[in-house]
């Protein structure tokens, strides 16, 4: 009498079990900051002479090899900028010229298996969340060498990257996460985690970021499609920063959030999420969103890429980091 009620409510409560931990992020590793930074502008020349001569022993795109706007000694501040997935340093190479004109040293680096000559190469599908952490790490043990205050500036997975650092680094000044990507527009938000654990799990596939264009879509120097084990890297990543907020005041003394209204990639509304909890642990953070009027781009940095504005942008990303 009583075991069909019974049965369905065990079959119940397997479902209800199965989907809880589906919509929990899994594998999220405990990427644990290790500063070892520059203490002289000499020391940072020579970790980037290290940098250059792995690059050299690479297939890399001239364009997409780090680059360092210096001033020949150390100056007061040091800027990081940080490209998205695909890209390479050559989308910030504009923006970085700005800041040198100003007096500030400059570095602009590539990700893990990014900046390669071949634009199709599957490199980049090894791309792992903690090498991104690793990368942020480094780049802010470089910049300590080079300026006596270091900015790092990330845009998208850049994004994300640069608010690992800004959760993990004491010694960084300020941390400007332009359009981080923390989750995707098409995944609805609740579903961001079960969606990174599918992916996680299945066989990587690929997919062309311009349908029609495929393989010559510009800029040269960036890949012209992705992987969605790596998006799921960047994910991961995301959850990490989400996770430490959720235990701990971020390290970095200021951090600016900017947001693009009409951004088709990424969630605003899972960047929203992060900042609320920045938040309420009292950070030092300062919003600012670019007016929707301007119909941005994804990718408002890059000058190559249409309709950037950089007449607008670049300005008030020089102004927001207080220069």
């Amino acid at each position: 009498m009583f075991r069909r009620p019974l049965f369905l409510l065990l079959i119940a409560g397997a479902v209800v079990a199965t989907v809880s931990l589906v919509l929990k992020p899994w594998n999220v590793p405990k990427l644990f900051s290790r500063p070892n930074p520059a203490t002289r502008f000499k020391d940072a020349l020579e970790r980037i002479d290290a940098l250059r001569s792995k690059e050299a022993a690479t297939a890399m795109n001239p364009l997409c090899r780090l680059e360092l706007l210096t001033s020949g000694r150390k100056t007061d501040r040091a800027v990081i900028l940080v490209h998205g997935y695909t890209s390479c340093p050559q989308q910030f190479h504009e923006l970085g010229r700005r800041f040198h004109d100003l007096g500030d040293n400059v570095l602009i680096a590539p990700f893990p298996h990014h900046g390669l000559s071949d634009r199709m190469t599957t490199d980049q599908a090894r791309l792992k969340a903690g090498e991104l952490a690793a990368y942020a790490d480094e780049m802010v043990d470089i910049a300590r060498g080079l300026g006596e205050r270091v900015v790092m500036i990330g845009i998208s997975a850049g994004g994300v990257t640069t608010a690992w650092a800004a959760q993990n680094r004491s010694d960084l000044d300020l941390a400007v996460v332009i359009s981080p990507a923390f989750g995707f527009r098409e995944i609805p938000v609740p579903l961001t985690a079960a969606v990174m654990n599918i992916y996680s799990v299945l066989p990587d596939s690929w997919s062309w970021w311009d349908k029609a264009l495929k393989a010559n879509v510009p800029p040269s120097y960036a890949y012209p499609r992705y992987s969605r084990h790596a998006l799921t890297e960047i994910l991961r990543l995301g959850f990490v920063v989400q996770q430490g907020a959720e235990q701990h005041l971020p390290a970095a003394k200021k951090i600016v959030m900017v947001s693009n209204p009409c951004d088709t990639s990424i969630s605003n509304e899972r960047t929203g999420e992060v900042i609320e909890l920045w938040k309420t642990r009292g950070a030092t953070i300062e919003t600012f969103t670019f007016d929707a009027s301007l119909n941005l781009p994804h990718d408002l940095i890059d000058p190559n890429q249409p309709n950037p504005h950089v007449d607008i942008v670049y300005p008030k990303l020089i102004e927001l980091c207080g220069r």
